[in-house]
């Protein structure tokens, strides 16, 4: 059975992204250092990357993050979802109008405008094809960004929530958790590398 998974690197004081982020400064002030982990060279730290990316038959992104990763300063062919580690998944862009154009046409883009349920559905679709025809479960990824991972919580969309807590106090910026619906939350592993903690939740 495909599962949903959420998948994000937070602060320490629960930010997924630093002050002022936007197409031109996609992680917000000191944002980066969020990301620290998944560049770094320890041998777990790229054993989760892989893993991560390599589950992924399908990737869910809100429009902001969309606007930022297809953004002249956004990813390219060294710097983006599973970039040299595995091949490329579909993305499925909640939003509400596509855009005009896109950028980085050699990745598969699925743009959803009637929500966030019809956008997992066509996820689902997407990763069950690929695991049809790669013969190994895949799952659906949601990346984010935070009000996306957010609102899917709280619709009980979510199966797994995988956090990668990065050692800094960002004080500001986008918050994942805000308020919202209970959620009632299994650990189920926690790796502890240089630059991060890696937390795994069932989500009940």
């Amino acid at each position: 059975m495909t599962r949903i998974i959420a998948d994000i690197s937070v602060s320490l004081d629960g930010f997924v992204t630093g002050p002022d982020p936007g197409p031109d400064n996609g992680l917000g002030t000191g944002g980066e250092a969020l990301h620290t982990w998944a560049f770094s060279d320890d041998p777990d730290e790229r054993r989760i990357l892989h893993e991560a990316t390599a589950r992924s038959g399908a990737v869910i992104l809100g429009r902001h993050l969309f606007d930022v990763v297809d953004g002249p300063h956004g990813w390219d062919d060294k710097v983006g979802y599973g970039a040299a580690e595995v091949g490329k998944p579909a993305f499925v862009v909640v939003t509400s109008s596509p855009p005009e154009s896109v950028r980085l046409t050699g990745l598969d883009w699925t743009f959803v405008t009637t929500g966030l349920p019809d956008a997992v559905t066509a996820a689902c679709e997407h990763a069950e094809a690929a695991s049809a025809a790669g013969g190994k479960d895949l799952d659906v990824v949601l990346m984010g960004g935070g009000a996306t991972i957010r609102s899917a919580l709280d619709a009980g969309l979510v199966d797994v929530l995988s956090l990668h807590l990065a050692p800094v106090v960002l004080g500001a910026g986008t918050p994942l958790f805000t308020g919202g619906a209970p959620r009632t939350l299994v650990q189920r592993s926690v790796t502890v590398t240089s630059t991060a903690t890696h937390l795994t939740y069932d989500v009940l």
